[in-house]
């Protein structure tokens, strides 16, 4: 058990069966009553996000989520396979479990993924990936990094607003937690 005072962003925690992820969170000590956290939870089986309120003190289950190392293969049938990288055991995840991680995903990149007990829960991102401009519109001479942005489709289909003087086949660096462009690579 821990207490709700030791909340920390990305700590998994147990309630009523459920597997949340604390995603933000707050102290809040009110000049007249008692003082409260308040935080918002995603749930890692649904990826539903619930704000959800707790007394001071209170205690809340801890989940200890593992992670395994492995290599997202090929897709096959609607069926995304990924390989263990020590014993070369390979899990199927369905497109709902990994909806959002698709758009960055390229076949033999390596991802974290979460484990409880022997349940998959889902991939574990890196911060960035690179990733290769599939298509955009042609820079145009004079264009400046601060003079605005485009749209671009990325080799998995995600689509970034990019600078002005991307092109396409170049490799840009892109944020998986907001698909934003950083940077070229």
């Amino acid at each position: 058990m821990i207490s709700v005072n030791d909340f920390k962003t990305g700590l998994t925690i147990e309630i009523d069966g459920g597997l949340w992820k604390v995603v933000d969170f707050q102290h809040v000590k009110p000049g007249k009553g008692a003082a409260f956290v308040r935080s918002k939870l995603k749930n890692l089986r649904t990826g539903a996000v619930q704000e959800k309120t707790f007394r001071a003190g209170e205690k809340v289950g801890k989940a200890h989520i593992a992670n395994r190392k492995m290599q997202y293969l090929y897709e096959s049938a609607g069926a995304y396979v990924f390989m263990d990288m020590e014993n070369y055991e390979q899990i199927e995840l369905s497109a709902s479990q990994i909806e959002y991680e698709l758009n960055y995903l390229k076949e033999n990149m390596e991802v974290n993924i979460l484990m409880y007990e022997s349940e998959t829960l889902g991939v574990d991102l890196p911060n960035t990936v690179i990733l290769r401009v599939e298509e955009t519109e042609p820079g145009i001479k004079g264009d400046t990094a601060s003079g605005g942005s485009k749209p671009a489709k990325m080799e998995t289909g995600l689509m970034v607003n990019v600078p002005f003087f991307v092109n396409a086949d170049d490799m840009l660096i892109v944020n998986t937690t907001d698909g934003s462009y950083v940077s070229r690579a």
